[in-house]
């Protein structure tokens, strides 16, 4: 059987770092969580622990490379569009608590309208671009990462998280934290998931960009 030669093609070597860096990057933000729990119980988990600090700088990372990828080098610019739309919702709403606090109840809400609506008001405006995009999109490895980044912390870790659940695994012992470490730590996995994915795109994206300079 003959496989077609893959579309801007990725050497071993090249992918073997990578899968390395993002070993090294898991394991290190489980010991993150970990030192967290043992050094500093007095905000663990909180929203001044580490957890969620690396949440919000996942995604904030997330949001600074789609822009790069979507101002800079100007390759899948609806997808992009859709993707910091949904992340930088994601990142307003880990910031519940301060805008709660800080500014009024349920501020977080307006925001996350301000940016989704006009921004999927664009992309149906534009949406025979967005699909010819989304279809070489969704056949990449940053697409699956992706997925698997929204699964992860969307759905798993809601469902895992549920307070339901931890009584019944934990009956009399039951304690709030055990359901908090359990929920917030697979959301950092899934950001991380996320992360990686946005990594993956902007990879691509950069080959697209030298493939079309050397086609030219």
């Amino acid at each position: 059987m003959h496989l077609p030669p893959p579309v801007w093609p990725i050497d071993f070597r090249t992918t073997l770092l990578r899968a390395t860096l993002y070993v090294l990057f898991i394991g290190g933000i489980a010991q993150g969580a970990y030192y967290e729990a043992l050094y500093f119980p007095s905000v663990r988990f909180s929203e001044l622990g580490f957890t969620e600090f690396a949440q919000t700088l996942t995604l904030a990372s997330c949001c600074g490379l789609l822009l790069y990828i979507r101002q800079v080098i100007k390759v899948f610019p609806n997808v992009t569009l859709l993707l910091f739309a949904f992340i930088a919702a994601s990142l307003v709403r880990e910031q519940d608590y301060f805008l709660d606090v800080y500014v009024a109840d349920n501020s977080w809400k307006i925001i996350v309208a301000l940016i989704i609506v006009p921004v999927l008001g664009w992309v149906i405006y534009q949406r025979r671009r967005f699909i010819a995009e989304f279809a070489h999109y969704s056949n990449t490895f940053a697409f699956g990462l992706f997925a698997g980044g929204v699964l992860t912390t969307y759905i798993f870790s809601r469902l895992y998280g549920r307070q339901i659940f931890w009584r019944a695994v934990l009956e009399d012992n039951y304690a709030r934290i055990f359901k908090d470490v359990a929920e917030e730590v697979v959301e950092l996995l899934g950001y991380s998931l996320i992360l990686f994915a946005t990594i993956e795109l902007l990879l691509l994206a950069l080959r697209i960009r030298k493939s079309q300079r050397l086609a030219s």
